[in-house]
């Protein structure tokens, strides 16, 4: 039997976004996977510092982080490219010309918008980030400022399309619904990483699989021939995968290996 590669999302797929749980069922067919002598990896809009211990602990062979931008395999980094510090600092200055919260991820900070009062919802997550012992006192006026991606969310004060105007020259917008939205380098997607790794290890695009919920996770999937959507995903996935399994809680990551006979 071939060897596989396997990719997994994180929030939704491998996390559940509600109780913040990973399922038993899920450890234990991720690493039943792996002894099964295939690779398996995050394939995540996370950058890598933000891969907790406890999916770490799952065992992975590598990261592809912060939507293509970062990989790691075996612990060694085999790709970075981050944010140009001027062209930071001129993403800044126009999110708060256009009125717009936002979360830049670093390879090993996030940087918030310390010269502003947060919303409610950046409020929530500087405050989640902080349970989980994450350094949130990084500000956007940090003079060294380096990011690899982020995240906005638009309000009603927001001037998003002199945003989008301006951003979509270097990057790409993923919409990610409900005024959300994720932010990446263009030419660097989850589907990249993949085929950095597909050439890297010489292994066919066949053999490889992808599993994820969300819109951020259709480049890998539209990308492999065998795409596999949570049974939790957001239904607009269901029509452009391969197979759709089981809720995250269900069982849906060892039913869906065992589908395709990987565990």
């Amino acid at each position: 039997m071939s060897r596989k590669m396997i990719f997994f999302d994180i929030d939704g797929t491998i996390i559940d976004e509600d109780t913040h749980v990973i399922p038993k069922t899920t450890i234990k067919a991720i690493r039943k996977a792996r002894e099964n002598g295939n690779l398996v990896f995050i394939n995540t809009g996370r950058t890598y510092f933000n891969v907790t211990k406890e999916v770490r602990e799952i065992g992975f062979d590598g990261y592809i982080c912060g939507c293509g931008s970062t990989i790691y395999l075996n612990g060694q980094p085999l790709l970075k490219e981050s944010i140009p510090h001027e062209k930071c600092v001129e993403i800044v200055k126009k999110l708060r010309e256009c009125k717009i919260d936002a979360l830049l991820e670093g390879s090993d900070n996030f940087f918030f918008d310390n010269a502003k009062e947060d919303s409610e919802r950046i409020a929530q997550l500087r405050s989640s980030l902080k349970r989980r012992g994450v350094d949130v006192t990084k500000s956007w006026d940090e003079p060294d400022i380096v990011f690899d991606k982020f995240v906005i969310w638009i309000n009603k004060n927001s001037d998003f399309q002199t945003f989008y105007s301006f951003i979509t020259k270097d990057f790409d917008y993923i919409d990610r619904g409900e005024n959300f939205g994720e932010i990446v380098i263009k030419g660097y997607s989850k589907a990249t990483g993949i085929k950095f790794l597909e050439d890297y290890l010489n292994i066919p695009l066949e053999d490889c699989y992808a599993i994820g919920d969300s819109t951020n996770d259709l480049p890998m999937l539209e990308y492999v021939p065998n795409s596999i959507a949570m049974g939790n995903s957001t239904s607009v996935l269901f029509d452009l995968v391969s197979f759709v399994t089981k809720d995250i809680m269900d069982s849906g990551i060892e039913h869906a290996l065992a589908y395709y006979n990987i565990i």
